[in-house]
């Protein structure tokens, strides 16, 4: 009886040490939801929004650009960002058609990585359209991220609902900030 009580334990302990995908997206998301809360209520970024593109473009905080840069929304540097830089290989071609490193802007926190993405987002000229949207309506929020030409994936719109949906991050944008 006792071998195979050790038996048991040794078979099961391991399901205990090995995450899921699925675990470590809910872990970022507990890790993260207030911060998306608080950027909601600063700058009017909804949190489901903010929260499935971080998933995204993280791979749930597992990404070298979240762990190396601290870039949880993959912002490329563009002209204006004069902060630190973090290259990575993205989409980015050379005149020849080879794939060569992208410039990311690096943060030194993951907070500065959410407050510069909500700025993103309120500062440049073709995401204004969305600050007319209701606040609620991550439907319409994820197909203007798209048109706006946030990701060059044909299929962000879609990803970004399916995450909202599937973890119901929705619930997120009625809630109330949590530093008040």
């Amino acid at each position: 009886m006792i071998l195979l009580q050790i038996l048991l334990c040794l078979w099961s302990e391991p399901s205990l040490s090995v995450s899921s995908p699925e675990m470590v997206t809910i872990s970022y998301i507990e890790q993260y939801k207030e911060l998306a809360i608080v950027e909601m209520h600063r700058s009017g970024v909804p949190a489901s929004i903010t929260l499935a593109q971080a998933v995204i473009e993280t791979n749930s905080g597992q990404s070298d650009l979240a762990i190396q840069a601290n870039n949880h929304f993959g912002i490329k540097c563009k002209r204006t960002w004069n902060g630190d830089t973090y290259y990575h290989k993205d989409d980015d071609l050379d005149s020849s058609g080879k794939l060569v490193p992208s410039c990311f802007r690096a943060y030194d926190s993951v907070i500065d990585s959410y407050a510069d993405h909500s700025n993103f987002l309120r500062t440049k000229e073709n995401y204004i359209a969305l600050f007319l949207l209701d606040g609620k309506d991550y439907k319409n929020w994820a197909w203007g991220l798209k048109n706006s030409g946030y990701a060059t994936n044909p299929e962000y719109a879609r990803m970004i609902i399916r995450i909202i949906e599937k973890y119901n991050l929705n619930a997120y944008d009625h809630f109330p900030n949590p530093l008040k």
